[in-house]
């Protein structure tokens, strides 16, 4: 993978919510129920549905390359010391899993690992609506700010992330 990612980050003092407030009406009108895994239960069933959506919604990131198996992936996310099944947002139309924006926890800010919609439903505003309510989960814990990168390529989820107000950001080491 390339390694001119796109550095991006989100004061999350300075997020708009009420501006984002629309996608979540949107999506609660299509019928879409936003949650998180904490409260849809961290058992093993959803973990499995968690990596088949994170597989699927990972396969048209630029240069991704064969996704991992269910035990590699188990041991980076679920087995991780910044995991914590509320920073799990998943997007559900009715039984099925269509989308999800992970965020895992570090020292003084979050990781946006992850934010993918399956792409029958895509282009309504699914993924917004997941990274602003997993917001929410970011001003509960005190995060100042929330970081994610790109491979540069990606330019429909840079657009995404910058319209919400993330802004490059450099090297973000620490």
């Amino acid at each position: 993978m390339t390694d001119q990612w796109v550095r991006l980050e989100l004061d999350v003092a300075a997020f708009d919510a009420p501006r984002f407030e629309q996608y979540l009406t949107r999506c609660q009108a299509a019928g879409i129920r936003l949650t998180t895994l904490a409260e849809l239960g961290d058992t093993p069933e959803h973990r499995r549905a968690l990596y088949e959506l994170n597989k699927e919604c990972s396969a048209d990131i630029p240069e991704r390359g064969e996704f991992y198996s269910y035990e590699e992936y188990a041991e980076r996310r679920f087995a991780s010391a910044g995991y914590d099944p509320r920073g799990v947002v998943v997007a559900l139309d009715g039984d099925v899993w269509i989308g999800m924006a992970a965020t895992s926890v570090h020292e003084d800010f979050l990781f946006n690992e992850m934010t993918g919609v399956r792409a029958a439903y895509r282009g309504r505003g699914i993924a917004i609506a997941m990274k602003t309510w997993g917001l929410r989960f970011a001003r509960e814990y005190g995060a100042p700010r929330v970081r994610t990168f790109h491979h540069p390529a990606n330019a429909n989820a840079i657009a995404m992330n910058r319209r919400m107000g993330f802004v490059d950001a450099g090297n973000l080491d620490g």
